[in-house]
């Protein structure tokens, strides 16, 4: 346990900028690597994207001194800001990145894309890269746990604690010190706005992510050059936490920084694509319809419950945008193909017949679940059949959840399941990869970007 400091910001701080490589829990250091495996794999589905094009267009017009790379197309060298915004937008485009398995904070996201943009623009080490990226997703876990029940219910989306991330990861390969990182977080904690609601609907989603990702390594940036700002903006009258939202015990999580670890038991890495709340619902009726042998002509009805997720979701999604919300595309899928994949963030899988046909006999059955907190992202689902059987399957929580494990080997076929849609060569996926699984080994994070880009000058 650390010492307590003057502010919140500088208990921040002082974590961030004092906790040595060799205090970060081992699990969590390699969680931290497949972190970054993730990000860039859902980066690369996500630069075809519209959105993507668009804000990747619009920053590599404005240009700017070449200090980070940004990733796939043409692999343009940018300011270190603008590369990490980009990153970060393109990772949650896809839908297909990481998640606080307690409500949705993808802060692995931001904490890999402002780490690898901040890496290659000092000539950061493996190792220190990979130590930013834990500690910036340390302190956003935190602070969403000090904000659980408050943030999204006052309608504001998970970017605003995302934004951390990337300040924190930023501020630690700036080697800023407890008083500068203090400033950074200070900083970023009022820069930052996004709503739930719009994310929910519209492209406003990823958009919000790729500011998380700038405005926390712009925070760090102009607290490097001297920019300060009130180091008690988290706990003053009308300040962060009352503002958005606080738990009534947020002292006591505070308080545990450094003891506990959240990426061991909250995070989520997708193994498949949409919203993490409901991966489970997919899974659990494929295993239903699997263990039925079941047809959808053999289905009358198919019921799920959230344990923990009151948020519904459209019931007849028509793009990536709404199956990424809809637990109801989640069953209907489940159930048709009994099984869930990459694949269903297509259009065919989208459009498909079959599991369109589905959409009007799932059904939300909000019910008081007796072991409620036995489940994280978790999910009952029972299917009814048109010959009068019942199979009902129930998930605590998803795969990819670190409850459950996560294996080098889910990762790399994720990895190497969306790295194509980014123009990256099977050599490179293969060299890069297996750099990351050592990146505590390279000298200098340039050459592992080299791995992927290898034509670099």
């Amino acid at each position: 346990m650390m010492m307590m400091n003057p502010t919140l910001s500088h208990q921040y701080g002082a974590f961030i900028s004092q906790t040595r490589y060799g205090e970060i829990p081992t699990e969590a250091l390699e969680y931290g690597k497949m972190l970054i495996a993730s990000t860039l794999a859902s980066s690369a589905l996500g630069s075809t994207l519209e959105s993507s094009k668009i804000i990747r267009s619009l920053e590599v017009a404005r240009g700017g001194h070449p200090e980070s790379t940004l990733w796939f197309g043409n692999w343009e060298p940018i300011p270190a800001v603008a590369a990490a915004r980009i990153n970060a937008l393109m990772s949650d485009a896809a839908a297909s990145d990481d998640s606080d398995l307690r409500n949705i904070v993808h802060s692995g996201t931001q904490a890999c894309a402002a780490a690898l943009a901040i890496g290659e623009k000092v000539g950061a080490t493996g190792r220190e890269v990979v130590a930013a990226v834990v500690l910036g997703y340390e302190v956003a876990g935190n602070i969403n746990t000090a904000m659980i029940g408050g943030l999204q219910r006052k309608g504001f989306h998970g970017c605003v604690v995302a934004t951390f991330a990337a300040a924190a990861a930023a501020a630690r390969l700036l080697n800023l010190g407890t008083e500068g990182t203090a400033h950074a977080l200070a900083l970023a904690a009022t820069s930052m706005g996004g709503l739930h609601a719009a994310a929910a609907t519209s492209l406003a989603r990823e958009y919000q992510a790729g500011n998380a990702a700038m405005m926390g390594v712009n925070s760090a940036l102009a607290a490097q050059l001297g920019y300060t700002a009130e180091l008690a903006t988290f706990e003053m009258k009308r300040g962060f936490f009352e503002t958005l939202g606080v738990n009534p015990k947020a002292a006591e999580v505070i308080g545990e920084l450094g003891d506990k670890w959240c990426i061991l038991t909250e995070l989520g890495i997708k193994l498949v694509p949409g919203g993490s709340p409901f991966h489970a619902v997919a899974e659990a009726a494929a295993n239903a319809a699997r263990r039925g042998n079941l047809d959808v002509v053999d289905i009358r009805k198919i019921e799920f419950t959230l344990p923990d997720y009151p948020f519904p979701g459209p019931k007849h999604p028509t793009d990536l945008i709404g199956i990424a919300h809809s637990p109801f595309y989640f069953a209907a899928a489940g159930a048709a193909d009994r099984d869930y994949s990459w694949e269903h963030a297509f259009p065919e899988k989208i459009q498909d017949p079959r599991i369109r046909s589905l959409f009007d006999k799932v059904f939300r059955e909000d019910v008081e679940v007796p072991d409620k907190a036995k489940y994280k992202s978790g999910a009952i689902v029972r299917i009814e059949t048109v010959d009068g059987r019942a199979i009902e399957e129930h998930i605590r929580y998803p795969k990819g959840a670190a409850l459950r494990g996560i294996t080098w080997l889910e990762i790399e076929t994720k990895y190497r399941s969306l790295m194509p849609h980014g123009g990256v060569a099977p050599q490179q996926i293969s060299e890069s990869l297996e750099a990351i699984r050592e990146l505590e080994k390279l000298s200098d994070i340039r050459r592992f970007i080299d791995t992927l880009w290898p034509d670099r000058a």
